[in-house]
C-alpha cells in the first residue's frame, strides 16, 4: 500500500517557482535573440529585392555587386543601427529617471535641438558638405546645448523642473533658428531636408567608428549609475537619506544621456520617439528599476530602430521611407495611447 509522504518533505523536493530575477533574466536573453533575428532581417531585406541565396554570396563570397550591397550598405546600415538604438533607448531611460517623468525624451533637454542647429550652421556658414563633418558639428552642438541646460537649471542646484524647462526654453528658440535658417538658403534647406528627419541610409564604416567611442562610454557610464537613479525616483530626502549624491549624479546623467543622444543624433540626424516608447514599455514589465530598465532599452531600442527601417524598405520599394519618418507614424499614436493610460490611471 503507499503511503503519501509527509507535507514537509513533498514542500522539499517540489521544484522552486521561478524567482522574478530568473524571469527578467530569461526575458533579457530573449530580447537579445529578437534582436539577433532583426539584424539578420536587416541585412537580408532591402528596398534591393535579394535572394537569401544572393544575400550569402554578398556576405561571404563576392566583391562584386552583392557584396556592395549587402556589405558595404546593409551591413553598416544594421550596425549604425544597432548602435543608434541602443543610445537612444539609455539616454531616454536615463533622462526619465533623472526627470522623474516616465513621458521624458532625449529631446526634452534640447540635445537634438543642438546638434540640428550646429549642422544646419555649418552648411549654412561653413561650407561642411561630408557626413564626417556633420558628426563632429553635431556632437559639438549636443554637447554644448547640454551643458547650457545644466547651467541654467541651476547646475549643482539643478531639480528636474528646472532641467525640463531649461532645456524645453532652448529647443524652442534652436528650432526656430534652424527654420529661419532652412527657409532662406534653400541650398541649406536641400542638404538638410534629409538629415533631419532621421535616417540610417548614410551609414559608412567611418562614421560607425567615428561615434562609437562616444556610445561606448555613454552606454557604460548610463549602467553604472543604474543604483544611483534608483535613489533619486524615491524623491531627494530619500535618495540623501540612503547617501546617495544627488549633484553628482544629475551631472553624470546629463553628460551620459548628452553623449548617448549627441552620437545617435550626429551619425542618423534627429530620430524621434525611440527614447520615449521603449523605456516607458520596458518599465510597464520590469518594474521601476534601472538596473532591468536599462539593460532591455539598450536591446529593445535597436529592435525598434532596425524594425522601422526594415519596414520603410519594404513599404516603399523601390524606394524607402527614412526611418525616422516610420517612428515617428509608429510614435504618434503610441504617446497618445501612453499619455490616456497614464491620465487615466491617475484619476
Amino acid at each position: 500500500m503507499l503511503v503519501d509522504s509527509p507535507p514537509e518533505q513533498r514542500a522539499e523536493t517540489a521544484p522552486a517557482p521561478p524567482t522574478r530575477r530568473a524571469i527578467r533574466a530569461f526575458g533579457l536573453l530573449l530580447a537579445l535573440a529578437v534582436l539577433v533575428l532583426v539584424g539578420l532581417a536587416s541585412i537580408a531585406i532591402g528596398a534591393k529585392e535579394l535572394s537569401l541565396g544572393q544575400v550569402w554570396h554578398g556576405l561571404f563570397q563576392d566583391t562584386g555587386t552583392y557584396g556592395d550591397v549587402v556589405v558595404d550598405e546593409r551591413l553598416s546600415r544594421t550596425a549604425l543601427g544597432l548602435l543608434a538604438g541602443a543610445a537612444l533607448g539609455l539616454a531616454g531611460a536615463v533622462l526619465q529617471a533623472l526627470t522623474r517623468n516616465p513621458l521624458a525624451d532625449p529631446g526634452l533637454l534640447g540635445i537634438n535641438a543642438g546638434a540640428s542647429a550646429a549642422v544646419v550652421t555649418a552648411i549654412t556658414y561653413f561650407g561642411v558638405t561630408s557626413l564626417t563633418g556633420y558628426v563632429w558639428f553635431a556632437f559639438v552642438g549636443a554637447a554644448a546645448v547640454g551643458a547650457l541646460v545644466w547651467f541654467l537649471g541651476g547646475s549643482r542646484s539643478a531639480t528636474p523642473v528646472r532641467l525640463a524647462l531649461a532645456g524645453t526654453a532652448i529647443s524652442a528658440a534652436l528650432y526656430g533658428y534652424l527654420q529661419a535658417v532652412m527657409i532662406t538658403d534653400e541650398a541649406a534647406l536641400n542638404k538638410m531636408r534629409f538629415w533631419t528627419v532621421g535616417s540610417l541610409a548614410s551609414a559608412t564604416d567611418s562614421t560607425i567608428l567615428q561615434v562609437l567611442p562616444f556610445i561606448a562610454a555613454g552606454s557604460v557610464l548610463s549602467l553604472v549609475l543604474a543604483r544611483p537613479l534608483n535613489a533619486v525616483a524615491m524623491g531627494d530626502d530619500t535618495a540623501t537619506a540612503l547617501g546617495a549624491n544627488l549633484n553628482r549624479t544629475r551631472a553624470l546623467s546629463m553628460l551620459a544621456a548628452t553623449v548617448l543622444c549627441g552620437a545617435a543624433t550626429a551619425a542618423c540626424g534627429p530620430i524621434a520617439f525611440v527614447g520615449l516608447m521603449v523605456p516607458h514599455v520596458v518599465r510597464s514589465f520590469t518594474g521601476p528599476d534601472q538596473r532591468w530598465i536599462l539593460p532591455y532599452a539598450a536591446i529593445l531600442s535597436p529592435v525598434l530602430l532596425l524594425g522601422a527601417d526594415v519596414l520603410g524598405r519594404i513599404v516603399a520599394r523601390p524606394s524607402e521611407l527614412q526611418v525616422g519618418i516610420v517612428t515617428a507614424i509608429i510614435g504618434g499614436p503610441v504617446f497618445i495611447f501612453l499619455v490616456r493610460r497614464r491620465r487615466t490611471a491617475q484619476l
